[in-house]
């Protein structure tokens, strides 16, 4: 009798190598239990219809996300001194818009360290584990 294609699909003929210790071995067998199923049926289930978990490492240069911290501060600092100036009727001046433009500046310097430092974490610094 000739076989139908859905029978010679299902056909398990191929043949992988795994080497595990004592305890995963254990571990398997005892799941494969639980489940009634057999070793090879566990392994193919946990294969075809489990989804993988994907885990990310995350790798950060503290002291430069320090000084960027710092920074930051220190800039924030700065226009709220101005932001106060200007609130309680101070004039405004040449050395005034000067500070403002330089704040502004740092703040763009800054933003491109932090973007660089993303994209260093984007390429580089995600590792699957």
């Amino acid at each position: 009798m000739k076989k139908t294609r859905n029978k010679i699909d299902l056909e398990h003929t191929r043949i992988i190598s795994l080497r595990l210790t004592n305890y995963e071995l254990d571990f398997l067998d005892s799941n494969a239990e639980k489940m009634h199923y057999t070793r090879s049926e566990y392994l193919r289930e946990l294969i075809l219809n489990r989804p993988i978990e994907y885990k990310y490492e995350i790798v950060a240069d503290i002291n430069e996300l320090k000084i960027l911290t710092t920074e930051f501060g220190r800039i924030g600092n700065n226009l709220n001194q101005i932001a106060k100036y200007f609130n309680t009727g101070g004039n405004r001046s040449l050395a005034m818009e000067d500070e403002i433009h330089e704040c502004i500046h740092q703040l763009f310097i800054l933003r491109k360290q932090v973007l660089r430092m993303a994209g260093d974490f984007n390429e580089t610094r995600c590792k699957r584990r």
